[in-house]
C-alpha cells in the first residue's frame, strides 16, 4: 500500500512537471517575472500586472521568419508589407531581408528600396530606371574594366560597344593594365 502511494505521488509529480514543460514550450507570451504565467496572445501578468513578452522560442521563430517590422514598434512584425496595427506606419524590411534582397537582386530603385529586380528595368512605383544595388556596384568595381558612359549597367571585361546605344565602352576609372 505504501509503495502504491509513493508511486502515485511520483507519477503525479512527473506528470505535473511534464505538463508545465509542455505549456512553457507552447507559450507564445510569458511574464518576465513569473515564468509560470503564460499566454497565447499579448496581455498582462495575473500576478504582477506586467506586460507579457514573447517567449524565447517565439522570439527566435519571429527573428528567422519576419521580413517586415514597424520602425516604432519592433514587436509588430509581418511576413509581407503592410502597416503597423498600433500606429499605422508602413512596415519596413528587416536588416536580414535587406541583406537577402541585395544578394538576390542586382537592381533597385533609388527612390523605393523595396522595388528590386535581377535585371535592369523601370520602377513599378515611379518609373525611374533601376540602378545597381550597392553590393552589385562593389562587385562590379572589382570585376569590370569597360562600361558605357550613357548606360552604367552595360559592362564588359573587354573593349566593345554598348548593346543599348552602340557607343564605345570606356575603360572604368581606376583600372589599369
Amino acid at each position: 500500500m505504501l509503495m502504491m502511494a509513493a508511486f502515485t505521488i511520483l507519477s503525479i509529480s512527473v506528470l505535473a512537471q511534464q505538463t508545465n514543460k509542455t505549456t512553457m514550450q507552447n507559450a507564445k507570451y510569458i511574464c518576465p517575472m513569473h515564468a509560470d504565467v503564460t499566454g497565447d496572445k499579448p496581455g498582462k501578468c495575473t500576478k504582477c500586472g506586467m506586460d507579457l513578452t514573447k517567449s524565447k522560442k517565439e522570439k527566435m521563430k519571429m527573428e528567422t521568419m519576419k521580413m517586415y517590422s514597424c520602425p516604432m514598434h519592433p514587436e509588430v512584425t509581418s511576413n509581407k508589407p503592410g502597416t503597423c496595427s498600433k500606429c499605422g506606419m508602413d512596415l519596413t524590411k528587416s536588416k536580414k531581408e535587406h541583406m537577402n534582397m541585395d544578394h538576390n537582386n542586382a537592381y533597385t530603385c533609388p527612390m523605393h528600396a523595396d522595388v528590386t529586380s535581377d535585371k535592369p528595368g523601370k520602377c513599378s512605383k515611379c518609373s525611374m530606371d533601376l540602378t545597381k544595388s550597392n553590393k552589385e556596384k562593389m562587385k562590379m568595381e572589382t570585376v569590370k574594366m569597360y562600361s558605357c558612359p550613357m548606360h552604367a549597367d552595360v559592362t564588359s571585361d573587354k573593349p566593345g560597344t554598348c548593346s543599348k546605344c552602340g557607343m564605345d565602352l570606356k575603360k572604368a576609372k581606376g583600372k589599369t593594365d
